[in-house]
């Protein structure tokens, strides 16, 4: 849902560079995974809806470290989606409020549009994966590893 919000994003931004906007808005994103209460909070004078939880609260700051344009993550929500997002791992992340740093990553895209766009190269088999990011450049380093597997498989 972050990657739709970001592409969403980029559209209404084209639309609104068009309009004659300067500084079109930017977004930055923080997801994490854990348990929360969601729900009905208040008295009968003020009632809103709303998400609490120390979950929550690390989604938020870790939002305020994402680049505009970003998606951050954390550690937990990582190795949820780590089959069909390509993440790469950040600096740790201190937080206000948190006692240890974040483990955190940035999200990167979907694996499988990545491979359709020609920014990698993914093989996975039983007992076999591969994954060669074509925007880092070092296709003779890619190569070289990919050479040395295969005579180490062939020995």
């Amino acid at each position: 849902m972050s990657i739709a919000m970001q592409r969403r994003m980029r559209e209404l931004q084209l639309k609104w560079l068009e309009l004659g906007s300067e500084k079109p808005f930017q977004l930055r994103i923080g997801v994490n995974t854990g348990f929360c209460t969601v729900g009905n909070f208040g008295s009968e004078d003020r009632m809103d809806y709303t998400i609490i939880g120390n979950e929550v609260n690390l989604a938020a700051r870790l939002q305020s470290h994402a680049e505009l344009g970003g998606i951050l993550i954390t550690h937990e929500t990582s190795s949820l989606i780590k089959d069909t997002i390509l993440t790469e791992e950040q600096e740790v992340v201190s937080v206000k409020g948190f006692a240890q740093p974040v483990r955190a990553y940035r999200v990167v895209g979907i694996y499988d549009e990545l491979e359709k766009d020609g920014q990698i190269i993914r093989e996975e088999r039983d007992g076999f994966r591969l994954l060669v990011d074509l925007t880092k450049g070092d296709q003779v380093g890619a190569i070289a590893a990919v050479e040395n597997v295969l005579a180490r498989l062939k020995g």
